[in-house]
């Protein structure tokens, strides 16, 4: 069991139980998001190989499976989405209305969790790049860009 310095989120079970609930179209719509190969997760793949960056995908031997790993550069990569990462979360959990009892734990411990693996990374000696999908769609010669000058920088 880990040691946490913060304690750990309870998430509920989602089940009616509890008190959730969710109706047939949105459990379907639910079940086709997809974890991985996400089309910014793949803009983003193919421009970094493009670029010659070579790396591992979803490498389970690390903390967190990164979507993208160079072990070569010590260089760990995550396509974080909005929703379920907590991107601009001090606003957007008050928008949450649906099983707001469930889904607040939910994405608050996502992102203990995010936290928690980057620190295991970082002591491992690797440098962590979290996107935003939305940042990867507006901009991905720039976070192609973020990832070339850190390994330009670390290996003067």
């Amino acid at each position: 069991m880990a040691d946490y310095k913060v304690e750990k989120i309870k998430v509920p079970k989602f089940e009616e139980s509890q008190g959730f609930y969710t109706t047939k179209e949105r459990s379907l719509l639910m079940a086709k998001i997809k974890g991985k190969n996400t089309k910014p997760e793949l803009a983003l793949r193919k421009g970094l190989w493009n670029a010659g960056f070579r790396y591992r995908v979803n490498y389970s031997k690390l903390p967190g499976k990164p979507d993208m790993v160079s072990k070569k550069y010590k260089v760990a990569i995550f396509v974080d989405g909005e929703f379920w990462h907590g991107y601009n979360w001090q606003k957007e959990k008050k928008s949450i209305k649906a099983n707001s009892g469930y889904w607040i734990p939910k994405i608050q411990r996502n992102m203990q969790r995010d936290q928690e693996n980057n620190e295991k990374l970082e002591l491992l000696g690797y440098k962590v790049f979290r996107f935003w999908e939305h940042e990867i769609r507006k901009n991905l010669n720039g976070c192609i860009d973020q990832i070339f000058n850190f390994i330009r920088s670390s290996t003067k």
